[in-house]
């Protein structure tokens, strides 16, 4: 009562910004800036009313805390974002953008779903009582990109040192062959990754995860079989060596030796995937013959027979008329087969 001519209004020690009296009645008035909670006065000439209950000052939220401080550029990270005055947010933002979803969970925390966004920004929430931002940042990480694999191609044993190149690889979790995880790998830097390939087998695309998702090959690594041998013809040759032995199998481009035994063949010549001729070389004994590539080794399930050249330790009789016509029994070793 008696505000007819008001001449001041005071939130505490602090002037009203402005006021409007209305009436004998009613002030219509602006708070300043002020904090705490204060009793809220009206001077006129008669004198200074104050009121019994106060008028409270709330303060903007601020925001100490983000966990974690970053995630994939397309959106989806559960963050929690800690500080005050969080009751009755209106808005959470991650930079400019408004965040997918978020949920206050107490005056002093919230959390939120990021939404598609690049880059560093500072997370803000806004209240009724005003604005608050991160001191820090979060990192919205883009996918990894695989541009390039060199070789395209290695054994299906595994083993094969690939050089993966592309963007983002920083603090890859993972690289994978197909659905093969790399047997090891090595973050050389941002846009390299030396990783060896698994066991597995076929053309396959390969993938690198990071924080900020998964970037996949456009072309493939190609795991090669290991060589076959499934006929040898002839079978079997002299002990000396020299029989030219027709190979057949699969898988035998670029073979870099071919055996009997344990002795390598006297000559080779590749003459498709599917077929070697080959020489022998001195040996003894029934040997299994093998090919080997830059894939593996494949050694025949049949052997090739090193024949030794026939021995004559004995005659009898020893003499006979020069018209021919005597029997003789010849005695000795490697008779079979006598041509």
């Amino acid at each position: 009562t008696g505000f007819t001519g008001a001449t001041a209004v005071q939130f505490g020690g602090t002037a009203a910004a402005s006021y409007v009296v209305n009436s004998a009645t009613q002030i219509t008035a602006v708070s300043p800036v002020d904090s705490g909670a204060v009793t809220v006065s009206v001077t006129t000439t008669g004198g200074t009313g104050t009121s019994a209950g106060t008028f409270t000052f709330l303060p903007a939220p601020t925001v100490t805390g983000l966990a974690p401080t970053s995630g994939p550029a397309t959106g989806g990270t559960s963050v929690v974002i800690t500080g005050t005055g969080f009751t009755g947010a209106t808005a959470v933002k991650f930079g400019a953008t408004a965040a997918a979803s978020y949920v206050v969970n107490s005056a002093t925390q919230i959390t939120a779903v990021s939404a598609a966004e690049s880059g560093s920004v500072t997370v803000s929430v806004t209240t009724p009582n005003g604005n608050g931002t991160s001191a820090g940042t979060f990192t919205f990480v883009p996918a990894p990109t695989v541009t390039g694999l060199a070789p395209t191609s290695g054994p299906a044993s595994g083993g094969t040192s690939v050089v993966i190149t592309g963007t983002g690889f920083t603090g890859a979790t993972a690289v994978q062959f197909g659905g093969t995880a790399a047997a090891s790998y090595v973050v050389n830097s941002a846009t390299q990754i030396t990783a060896v390939s698994p066991v597995d087998s076929g053309a396959v695309t390969v993938s690198v995860t990071t924080t900020g998702g998964t970037g996949t090959s456009a072309g493939t690594f190609t795991f090669l079989p290991a060589p076959t041998v499934t006929g040898l013809a002839p079978t079997s040759g002299p002990a000396t060596g020299g029989t030219s032995v027709v190979i057949t199998g699969t898988g035998f481009t670029g073979a870099t030796a071919v055996k009997f035994g344990a002795t390598a063949a006297a000559s080779y010549v590749v003459n498709s995937a599917t077929q070697i001729t080959a020489v022998s070389a001195a040996e003894s004994g029934s040997v299994t013959v093998s090919v080997t590539t830059p894939n593996g080794n494949g050694t025949s399930a049949g052997t090739f027979t090193f024949v030794p050249a026939p021995t004559v330790t004995g005659l009898a009789p020893t003499s006979g008329p020069a018209s021919g016509g005597t029997s003789v029994v010849i005695t000795g070793t490697g008779f079979t087969g006598a041509t």
